[in-house]
């Protein structure tokens, strides 16, 4: 499984958010046959990964993993 956290973080809300309504942008504009407005849409789901990440950057995501290193001795 995915351990104990799958993203649960203010960095991974508001760029699922943003990418969201880009996507919703994008597919009414596709159905009214709007070129423009369907490109204007997949900006915003790219810019939802730009926030995201920058989010993620500022320390609104999630922690990185310790690397636990185990050490024998010799008996």
């Amino acid at each position: 499984m995915a351990g104990t956290s799958h993203g649960h973080t203010p960095a991974a809300w508001t760029g699922v958010i943003i990418a969201f309504i880009g996507f919703c942008i994008s597919g009414a504009f596709m159905v009214l046959a709007q070129p423009l407005g369907f490109w204007a849409g997949l900006i915003v789901v790219a810019l939802g990964g730009v926030v995201g990440t920058a989010m993620r950057a500022a320390g609104m995501g999630q922690p990185k993993a310790a690397q636990h290193v185990v050490v024998r001795t010799e008996a």
